[in-house]
């Protein structure tokens, strides 16, 4: 072979080599690019809520049961809210600047807890279009604005039953706090229910005109007692009536929360408010972007009222007459405002076998036959 044909053999194998590389690499599976990075999901802000409160939160009473209703969203909710809480504001212009500032500070669902509250709200609501109000115990709404209630009077009814059977004089004491329909119609309430087990007891009140004044409360405890009322009832946010009664040898109740500490000897039962279901309930609505205006009016039915902690010498067969109420009003076969109802200048309030609507209890201004004197106002 020669010199020419070795040298052309050895440029063909190389080209061979060359091309059987190349064919190799064009059967190489090729790496795929890497993954682009996940982002991570948007931070949801929790809902910013505010309640304003008319007492302070260690009153035991109407204040304290809001304050509890307060933790059971934190407790049904958790890192979903942020919650916080202005007490002592009172029903005047200082309530519009409270509220104002609460909306103004990023809250989007502001509970105003009193019924001096509703006309400085609608203002401000009014204002903070983007905001969601709740009014408690008032009658007006707006588009952002709705009201809520308990079905207090239940609970002063049952507090009635009890002590028509207690009262030794046959005399009840009441202290009023203001004469708006919602206490008026406590007042009734507490009354017919004594009446419903002694048709001859009769009521009377004693008004202070202030919703949290343990002072005047303790007053007018003293001169309904001084009174021959030997069983006190009250439609205002402190203790002291339960504490004068437990000083001065008689019996009272609870009301709003249980307030069995502040008086053992002389507590006959506790009618408790328990916001956290309707709280809850408002809050997840608000969450989940279905919160709309409107009236809610909750009672023994939905679990937002009860009677609690009654006294161990209330007898056996009064305490049986409080479940059957308490059955009653939760499956509908049971009216308070069941006529005839009397007021107690003897004109017909409600007649025969007729139940009163929410319309006529809203706007209660009289007495039912019975309690003693002349609404305020009327």
């Amino acid at each position: 072979m020669t010199d020419l044909q070795k040298r052309s053999l050895l440029k063909f194998a190389a080209i061979s080599a060359v091309a059987a590389a190349a064919l190799v690499g064009c059967g190489k599976k090729e790496e795929p690019p890497a993954p682009a990075p996940v982002a991570a999901p948007a931070k949801v802000e929790p809902l910013k809520i505010a309640f304003a409160y008319v007492g302070p939160v260690g009153d035991g009473g109407w204040t304290f049961a809001h304050d509890n209703g307060r933790k059971a969203v934190e407790a049904a909710y958790g890192d979903k809210v942020v919650t916080s809480f202005v007490e002592k504001v009172p029903e005047s212009a200082d309530a519009e600047r409270v509220l104002r500032d609460m909306a103004g500070q990023g809250n989007k669902l502001i509970f105003g807890t009193t019924f001096g509250y509703m006309e400085p709200m609608l203002k401000v609501a009014a204002e903070f279009k983007d905001v969601k109000f709740e009014h408690a115990t008032g009658y007006k709404t707006a588009d952002n604005m709705r009201t809520y209630d308990s079905r207090t009077y239940e609970g002063a009814y049952l507090a009635g039953v009890i002590a028509g059977k207690m009262s030794k004089t046959g005399t009840l004491g009441v202290v009023g706090s203001v004469p708006i329909p919602e206490v008026v119609r406590n007042i009734n309430s507490f009354t017919l229910g004594a009446q419903s087990v002694n048709p001859k007891v009769k009521t009377k009140v004693v008004w202070v005109n202030e919703w949290f004044n343990p002072p005047k409360e303790t007053e007018a405890a003293t001169a309904l007692i001084n009174g021959g009322a030997d069983v006190l009832f009250q439609n205002t946010d402190s203790s002291a009536v339960l504490q004068t009664a437990e000083k001065m040898g008689k019996r009272a109740f609870g009301w709003d929360s249980d307030m069995t500490a502040y008086g053992p000897k002389a507590h006959l039962g506790s009618a408790i408010i328990n916001w956290g279901p309707y709280y809850v309930k408002a809050v997840g609505e608000a969450l989940e972007g279905k919160w709309a205006t409107g009236q809610a009016w909750w009672g023994v039915k939905e679990g937002a009222i009860d009677m609690v902690s009654i006294a161990a010498d209330v007898p056996e067969a009064t305490k049986k007459r409080i479940d059957e109420v308490k059955a009653g009003l939760k499956d509908g076969s049971f009216a308070i405002w069941k006529g005839p109802i009397m007021d107690n200048t003897g004109k017909v309030l409600i007649a025969k076998d007729v139940v009163a609507d929410d319309k006529f209890l809203g706007g209660l201004k009289s007495y039912v036959k019975g309690v003693e004197g002349k609404v305020p106002g009327n």
